[in-house]
């Protein structure tokens, strides 16, 4: 072969190895789009398309039975004015203020605990012990719940007689039954948290740390100069997380006291239920779970916008 002819060849090879021998663009983005179809249209159907609807029902009054009434913003203005929709969002973010710093605190002790030297079985074992309660169905284990902090003959109030100390009034008294729903909640639900900080910490370089130790810094120095600046975005994620569901609670208080003694223990969800599936106003419940959708998407953006002030990004 002359050198003439090597350009030739070469052109030959690169035009039939280039991106139009993979066939046209468009038959690449159907295949793409026939895989994202199924997702696409099961967000539109079971997400969007009840937000949409939940908005636009907010603006009328129905009870099924007869046919919708056009009412504006008469069912938002009922909700500000009914004083057990407010007591209920109160008693919601007193909840998540709680809940919240409780999880996050728990989770994150219980993650550096871990992450320290130890047999690798000893660590699985841990973590599966540790996320285990999350797989369980919430309404199940507030059942179980109910039983154990029962006055007459759980088993609490039986082991603190034992220390001398009298029946506790856990799901009738106002304080106590707020706790026992925190303590509940926080047991079920810090096991992704957990793992969500296990992670985190083992993305941070050990370097960092044995750098640190040849400058002096162990123990809680380390902890608070190097550790929680490098987790701060896992520990945004979080947080985010974390409020997002507990400002949704519903399962525990149902089960476990019905929102009682009085109000003390009833949240946003549970007037939702209450308004449309016993009282039958399903217009008010949407306005109610409009107000509560923007009370999350406020939160949240707060969230973001102080995290410009104490997240670090390596």
């Amino acid at each position: 072969m002359t050198t003439a002819a090597l350009p030739t060849a070469r052109t030959a090879v690169d035009r039939g190895s280039g991106p139009r021998s993979q066939g046209p663009a468009w038959r690449r983005r159907v295949v793409v789009l026939t895989f994202l179809a199924p997702t696409i249209i099961g967000i539109g159907i079971f997400t969007l398309g009840p937000i949409l609807a939940s908005i636009l029902l907010a603006f009328f009054r129905w009870d099924i039975i007869t046919d919708p009434e056009f009412v504006g913003l008469t069912n938002f203005v009922d909700v500000v004015a009914d004083p057990t929709v407010r007591i209920s969002f109160i008693n919601t973010l007193v909840f998540v203020v709680v809940a919240v710093t409780l999880q996050i605190a728990v989770s994150l002790a219980l993650a550096v605990l871990i992450s320290q030297r130890m047999p690798t079985w000893a660590r699985t074992f841990f973590r599966s012990v540790f996320f285990f309660p999350l797989i369980l169905s919430a309404a199940s284990v507030s059942i179980v719940m109910r039983y154990l902090f029962n006055e007459e003959f759980g088993v609490v109030n039986w082991l603190l007689s034992l220390v001398g100390i009298g029946g506790v009034p856990w799901l009738t008294s106002p304080t106590a039954s707020a706790v026992v729903i925190v303590l509940v909640y926080v047991w079920q639900q810090f096991g992704f948290t957990f793992l969500l900080f296990v992670g985190g910490l083992a993305s941070i370089p050990t370097e960092v740390y044995e750098a640190s130790s040849i400058d002096g810094a162990t123990g809680w120095r380390q902890l608070r100069s190097i550790t929680l600046p490098l987790l701060s975005p896992t520990m945004l994620v979080a947080c985010v997380m974390a409020v997002i569901s507990a400002l949704q609670i519903f399962d525990q208080p149902y089960v476990l006291t019905r929102g009682g003694p009085g109000d003390a223990t009833r949240t946003a969800v549970m007037v939702i239920y209450e308004s449309a599936f016993r009282q039958l106003e399903f217009g008010r419940a949407s306005a109610i779970g409009v107000v509560l959708m923007l009370l999350i998407m406020g939160v949240t953006a707060l969230q973001f916008r102080l995290s410009r002030r104490f997240v670090f990004y390596q």
